[in-house]
């Protein structure tokens, strides 16, 4: 017969989360990747001319704005 103790017991490792170095490391390079694309993005806004900026509905300041922004200020960020 099997002790209180054992009951509980793998009940208590179960709740530990795992965290393994591989799923850490690819979610650290997606993130990178996220960023740098945002970055490109921002670049790409930024050589458009002001004719292509009006057809989309921005202007030269709405641009400014958000290419100063920091790589890593991602808009529509998850939490």
């Amino acid at each position: 017969m099997k002790s209180h103790a054992e009951f509980i017991q793998p009940c208590a490792r179960s709740a530990i989360p795992h965290f393994s170095l591989a799923a850490t490391l690819r979610a650290a390079w997606q993130q990178l990747g996220r960023w740098h694309a945002l970055y490109r993005q921002r670049q790409q806004l930024a050589s458009l001319s002001d004719e292509m900026l009006k057809d989309i509905g921005l202007s030269r300041a709405d641009i400014e704005t958000e290419t100063i922004r920091p790589f890593w200020d991602e808009p529509f960020r998850r939490c």
